[in-house]
């Protein structure tokens, strides 16, 4: 059996650049993905502490105001 030199050299494998340029685009997508995520998730909880905010300022809103007496303390 003799060696040819379609086994040493195959065409069909990826050249470095090939290969670098596939896992660039790999680490961009995963990279645009997780942004994303964090995009979403900071907008959810933007959304809940407003929501939160705004019944907390409706619980404090019907606070009862305090009537002044019709006499002024006297000091002794």
């Amino acid at each position: 059996m003799t060696a040819t030199k379609g086994e040493f050299f195959n065409p069909a494998k990826l050249s470095p650049r090939d290969k670098a340029e596939a896992t660039d685009h790999t680490a961009r997508a995963i990279i645009a993905a997780e942004a994303s995520a964090r995009d979403k998730k900071t907008e959810k909880l933007k959304a809940l502490r407003l929501q939160q905010a705004a019944a907390a300022e409706a619980e404090a809103a019907p606070a009862k105001k305090r009537r002044p007496s019709a006499k002024p303390a006297q000091r002794p």
